[in-house]
């Protein structure tokens, strides 16, 4: 019982990063219909930003993290405002421009240094312990700020003029613009917030598992998985899915093997297509 409520919390770690990911991920193809290729070199950015701070200019950690989240919303910004927008209507050329994007961060990231992985640990170690249970506490706090995270980011969206704006403009930019919303203000800073929560996924998680100039393609199919089976677009579907994927992997982990549960994992995303092919908490869209 007691591995059972550990794997569980392990679970729950990885669910609550798994949805800060996935957050960034399907609120830009809510909102822009853009399937963002690049949303794992924003992760793989972040993770080195964070190990640069540190080790280079001697940050400590947290204001690290805070430089990486930033760092990787500024590139961000840039990238959609000055190609992006260009290309926003098209979406094979978006495709192609994000998926460019990301060879272009990963060969920059193996030049500058160098493809074996760099000496980047959590500042915290050890484990919270009660009778039986036992929690890392790099997770635990991992888990808290990843919480964090998601509640803001569920405010700016569900509580702000700015994230009204933001699902009007996704509902029917149109009539959206035609009310005097201006889109092309609002679409670089949703897409600056996108990458800047998987530049700060990247900087918390990458100490606790491993940085590498490759990290970003596992973080870019799990991403997928995740939004596919919460429901393109729809962002409570994309936070259940994760944590969903999050305590199965856990589990799977524990009680059968690694391979064993990833198998599981894709046969239980391929049954709920089969049942509601739009996702758990998806509908019908615009397409991408």
């Amino acid at each position: 019982m007691d591995g059972f409520i550990s794997a569980s919390l392990i679970g729950l770690s990885l669910g609550a990063q798994y949805a800060l990911l996935a957050l960034g991920f399907t609120l830009i193809f809510g909102i822009l219909g853009v399937v963002n290729f690049a949303h794992g070199g924003f992760y793989l950015l972040g993770g080195y930003f964070a190990y640069a701070c540190v080790a280079m200019l001697g940050l400590p950690y947290p204001l690290a993290v805070l430089a990486a989240a930033l760092g990787t919303a500024v590139i961000g910004y840039v990238f959609q405002l000055l190609l992006l927008e260009r290309v926003a209507d098209d979406h094979l050329a978006t495709l192609i421009l994000t998926l460019g994007l990301y060879l272009v961060i990963g060969s920059g990231v193996l030049v500058t240094f160098g493809p074996d992985a760099p000496l980047f640990q959590f500042p915290v170690t050890g484990a919270l312990r009660f009778r039986g249970l036992y929690f890392p506490l790099e997770n635990f706090i991992v888990l808290v700020v990843c919480i964090l995270a998601i509640a803001a980011t569920y405010y700016l969206i569900y509580g702000t003029n700015f994230g009204r704006n933001l699902r009007a403009l996704a509902e029917d930019r149109t009539v959206a613009v035609a009310l005097g919303i201006r889109a092309k203000l609002l679409f670089p800073l949703a897409f600056a917030i996108s990458v800047g929560l998987a530049g700060m996924t990247g900087a918390l998680v990458t100490p606790i598992l491993s940085l590498t100039p490759h990290v970003g393609d596992p973080v870019l199919a799990m991403s997928f998985l995740v939004v596919i089976l919460g429901g393109l677009g729809s962002i409570v579907g994309a936070t259940v899915a994760a944590f969903c994927v999050g305590i199965i992997e856990a589990y799977s982990a524990v009680y059968v093997g690694g391979s064993k549960g990833a198998l599981a994992l894709f046969v239980l995303v391929l049954i709920v297509l089969v049942v509601k092919p739009t996702g758990l908490f998806g509908r019908e869209t615009r397409g991408a």
